[in-house]
């Protein structure tokens, strides 16, 4: 069974299939904030979409950060590092890319265990 959450007429925010989330990328909605503060709203975008699947960021297997502007890893770490539990931290890639939106500065996407 595939249970798919906030679904649109493109995508879904996250499907679920055999004990595992996959979320699509989560990006900020405040493009006014600095990569400190966009980086908190994905991350806060990420604990809710995990919870309405029962999981929670210490089950995170796997983190893709891409970021608009290679520049900004220092300012996306400080947000990550204040976030992920110690002792959980998950295997993650880091990329510069082109974002859809040139106002985003970083996109994320993960997987966890359910």
């Amino acid at each position: 069974m595939i249970q798919r959450f906030d679904v649109g007429p493109r995508m879904s925010e996250m499907t679920v299939h055999n004990g595992v989330a996959y979320l699509a990328g989560q990006v900020p909605e405040d493009t006014s904030q600095d990569i400190t503060g966009q980086t908190r709203q994905v991350l806060q975008a990420i604990d809710a979409l995990l919870a309405q699947a029962g999981t929670d960021k210490t089950k995170i297997l796997r983190a893709e950060i891409f970021l608009a502007d290679i520049g900004d890893f220092a300012g996306m770490n400080q947000a990550w590092d204040e976030w992920v539990p110690q002792g959980h931290t998950p295997a993650r890639a880091t990329v510069q890319a082109r974002l859809a939106d040139p106002a985003w500065k970083v996109e994320i996407v993960v997987t966890a265990a359910v």
